[in-house]
């Protein structure tokens, strides 16, 4: 049998993103950087859950010259101690060239006080250095000193900046890119921009998330919710701007899953045609029943008759089955059931009560009772009463 090139695509040898972190010597923190710095490439499962990582891409980046050591390097971070060293500076004018926009953190944790500690890339610093030597003796700038004198801190708007623009480049899909803009908003300012709840629901869904899943304590997961968010007025709008960009051409592509919406497997993708629709047929109208003749038992009695009563045909004590089944039987059809299913037959019971009272069976009471006003029948009756 021919192999196909989607058997061909699937059968692709991949490993999960841990075993491609001890494969390539990272931590957890360093692959999840190097994910986000692009240096290493995984894959998303249509199927969802976690991306995986191709095994060719494993070997690619063991095969470059220097690894471990090399690897580990593009991807390792400092603080602002170790920062200053690097560049050999103090640590209070390296912080004054952070706040003023010269270095752009990569990452960040809480420390024992809950303060954000902001981390760089190594490689980063010494770019710097060789760049704007300026910047690390003598006097500062003037624009720099007016920017720290008005307590400026732009820290926070070039690490979030700088993050979002990572994550819309790893994803292709329009609704994933609308949803990282959206980061960047408020509630209020997201609601304003994207009026439908439907919508804004599906961010959530469809959010990029780190590739070992959610982690970190509560603590930390607000402080990052609170740092993606836009500050400055200038800011805000940019924000707005890009998320209305991203949001026209995701609706382009389709529309947000609404509740009721029935997912269905594309049948065509799968390679089999799509099953038609079963033609609907209308039912037939119903037609008016024409009315019985009248039988022996629905003749009206003459004034002052009595006419005896029809015996009903079929076993008594098997009452009849409700119309619909499953429907809730009334008070008074469970009293008659209960009666009928006494002990047997109706006419056997009726028989013992009279053969228990002197012998009167009280079909003949019926048949004296029906017999001419006044005649025999009215006589022995009252006799045997």
């Amino acid at each position: 049998m021919p192999v196909t090139d989607a058997v061909r695509t699937n059968s692709v040898h991949t490993v999960a993103v841990s075993r491609a972190a001890a494969e390539l010597v990272l931590k957890r923190g360093e692959f999840e950087l190097a994910v986000h710095l692009g240096i290493v490439r995984v894959e998303a499962r249509r199927s969802g859950g976690r991306p995986r990582v191709r095994q060719e891409e494993i070997d690619r980046l063991r095969a470059e010259d220097g690894f471990p050591g090399a690897l580990r390097e593009r991807v390792r971070t400092v603080g602002t101690a170790e920062g200053a060293r690097l560049l050999g500076i103090s640590p209070v004018r390296f912080t004054r060239l952070a706040r003023a926009g010269c270095v752009t953190p990569v990452a960040f944790y809480l420390n024992r006080y809950r303060a954000v500690v902001w981390l760089y890339l190594a490689q980063e610093l010494g770019g710097l250095a060789a760049r704007s030597p300026e910047l690390l003796v003598g006097r500062s700038p003037a624009w720099m000193r007016d920017r720290l004198d008005s307590g400026t801190d732009c820290r926070p708007r070039n690490w979030r900046s700088r993050r979002i623009e990572r994550l819309l480049t790893l994803t292709d899909d329009p609704w994933a890119r609308a949803a990282v803009a959206a980061q960047a908003l408020d509630p209020a300012q997201l609601a304003e921009v994207v009026d439908d709840p439907y919508e804004r629901a599906y961010f959530a869904r469809v959010r990029p998330e780190p590739v070992f899943g959610p982690r970190g304590s509560s603590a930390t997961r607000d402080a990052m919710a609170r740092l993606m968010l836009a500050e400055e007025p200038d800011e805000i709008l940019w924000r707005r701007v890009n998320l209305i960009m991203e949001l026209d051409s995701a609706r382009e592509l389709r529309q947000a899953p609404r509740p009721g919406d029935q997912r269905r497997p594309d049948l065509e993708a799968l390679g089999r045609p799509p099953v038609p629709a079963e033609p609907f047929e209308p039912a037939e109208p119903s037609r008016p029943v024409a009315p019985t003749e009248p039988t022996e038992a629905t003749v009206p009695a003459k004034p002052g008759e009595r006419v005896e009563q029809a015996e009903p045909a079929g076993d008594l004590a098997r009452p009849a089955e409700p119309a619909v089944q499953g429907s809730p039987v009334g008070l008074l059809a469970r009293l008659r059931l209960r009666r009928v299913r006494g002990d047997g037959r109706p006419r056997e019971r009726a028989g013992r009560a009279a053969a228990r009272s002197g012998g009167h069976h009280p079909s003949g009471r019926r048949r004296l009772l029906a017999g001419p006003r006044g005649g025999p029948g009215r006589e022995s009756a009252a006799g045997g009463e």
